[in-house]
Parts: C-alpha cells; sequence; structure tokens
C-alpha cells in the first residue's frame, strides 16, 4: 500500500468503503424491517426508513413470542457445546501433535472425515440413536451432536496453530519439572488462545443458527431454540412480519457481540495457520 500512488491508494479506499456499505445493507434493511408493519414492509417503502416506528414490535417478540426462553436454551447448548468442543479438540490436538503413538496418522485423517459428511444427513441415525438413549427432548439432544459434528473443523484449526508453537518451550518446561499434564494447561492451552477464540466462534455460529436438528429432536416449548421459535411466530393464514425481524434482529445481537471482542484473535489464527515455515 505504501509503495502505490496516492490516486491508487484513494480507489482502493472508495472500493473498501463500498464493500463495506454493501454488507452492512442487509443488516441496516433487517433493522427498518422490524420497525414496519405489513402494510409498510410490502408497500413501496421496502428499503427506506418506517414512517411509523413500531418499537411495540419487540415487546410483542420478546413477550408474545417467547424469545427470552429461545435465547435462554439457544445460550445453554451453545455454551456447552462450545466448552465440550473446545476441551475434546485441544486434548486431541494436544495427543496427535505432541506425541508419538502407534496409528496417529490414521486417527487424525478418522477426525478430518468428519469434515466430508453433512450434517443434516446423519439426522435419522441420529435421531434414532437419541432416542435410544432416551436423550430426545433434552439440551442433551442438541449439545451432542452440535459438539460431535464441530470437532473436526475444531481440531483442524487448532492442529494448524498448535503446530507454530515451538517444542523446545515443552522441552524446557519438562527440564524445569513440568509433566504433561502441566505442559498442556501452563504452556500450550495459554498460547491458543487466538484458536480458542476461532473454534469458539464457528462452533457458536453452527449452533446458535442450526434449524433441522433443534425442530427435529426438540417438540418441547420450554426447550426449544431461537431459530425455531423464530419460525413459530410464522402464522398458519397470517404473519405478522414485524415482530419477526425484530426477533431477528435479537438474534444477531449475540453473533456481533462474540465477533466485536474475538475479531482480533481471529486474525491472529488465520496469520498463525497460513504463514509456516
Amino acid at each position: 500500500m505504501r509503495n502505490t500512488g496516492k490516486p491508487v491508494r484513494v480507489l482502493i479506499y472508495i472500493g473498501l468503503v463500498a464493500w463495506a456499505l454493501i454488507n452492512l445493507f442487509p443488516i441496516y434493511w433487517m433493522f427498518t424491517f422490524s420497525l414496519k408493519d405489513n402494510a409498510e414492509i410490502f408497500g413501496e417503502n421496502v428499503a427506506g426508513l418506517p414512517q411509523h416506528w413500531l418499537w411495540s414490535n419487540y415487546a410483542t417478540a420478546l413477550k408474545s413470542g417467547k424469545m427470552g426462553l429461545y435465547f435462554l436454551n439457544s445460550g445453554i447448548v451453545a455454551v456447552a457445546t462450545i466448552l465440550i468442543t473446545l476441551a475434546l479438540a485441544l486434548l486431541a490436538t494436544f495427543a496427535l501433535t505432541r506425541m508419538v503413538w502407534k496409528r496417529q496418522h490414521a486417527v487424525n485423517r478418522f477426525f478430518m472425515l468428519g469434515l466430508t459428511i453433512p450434517i443434516h444427513a446423519s439426522i435419522v441415525p441420529v435421531y434414532v440413536t437419541l432416542s435410544r438413549l432416551h436423550l430426545l427432548n433434552t439440551y442433551w439432544a442438541l449439545i451432542i451432536p452440535y459438539a460431535a459434528f464441530s470437532l473436526s473443523m475444531a481440531i483442524l484449526v487448532c492442529t494448524g496453530f498448535m503446530n507454530k508453537i515451538p517444542r523446545e518451550m515443552d522441552e524446557s518446561a519438562c527440564i524445569d519439572g513440568c509433566g504433561t499434564w502441566g505442559i498442556f494447561f501452563r504452556i500450550i492451552v495459554p498460547l491458543m488462545r487466538p484458536a480458542v477464540a476461532t473454534v469458539g466462534i464457528y462452533t457458536f455460529l453452527q449452533c446458535w443458527n442450526e434449524l433441522m436438528f433443534a425442530n427435529v429432536f426438540i417438540s418441547r416449548t420450554a426447550l426449544k431454540t431461537l431459530p425455531v421459535g423464530i419460525q413459530a411466530l410464522s402464522g398458519q393464514y397470517t404473519t405478522a412480519w414485524g415482530p419477526i425481524g425484530a426477533a431477528l434482529v435479537l438474534s444477531t445481537f449475540p453473533t456481533l457481540f462474540i465477533y466485536f471482542f474475538l475479531s482480533k484473535k481471529i486474525q491472529e489464527s488465520f496469520i498463525a495457520g497460513a504463514v509456516k515455515g
């Protein structure tokens, strides 16, 4: 960028600003959508500001739509899934990259096979398994499949980052009297924070936005997650789209909030995984 001329830099900045506005437009549209009634949504004022700002749509979504309950359920499932996925991924990656044992590479390839399996292609065998284990209509009916299908990507991300940590640090810690668990918790885990942030956001998005499993494995209203709750706001004969827009805005806030605080860690993880040598 420094070696380019000023006109070129101006054009680049204009292009970046235009690209940012294009990506921000859906958020703007969704916000204005959430403050309109059906007549205005399907009228001529599709993308403009609301003529009447219907903040009551948010109250309707929270009270009549039970968004608070669905938020809580999605939060419980997401947090539990992230913790389980991170714990298993870090332990598995440590064993695959820091230890030498028989069939090590075969096990790694087995984990990577999970990347080739579409999550919803397994809905029937997963349903049968959960039914036999009497786990349907529980939080575990979602937590276990979400964690299982997130594990392969988590191990892939953690492996690329952990391989960049010098093994000399392990040897120095071992000389100082640190055991295997000490090396893992005191050396490896603190240095894996960028990868942890990346896996955390990836896993969060996977389970926060997932609809099919949540719709099939959970039938009790008290345990339904946010995507299913938003879908339930659509009526059989008529639908008030304003409250649905409000629910969509509310469901987007956690994702934006988490990414805002962890974006730097994600960039560090991508850089560490890309620069090898």
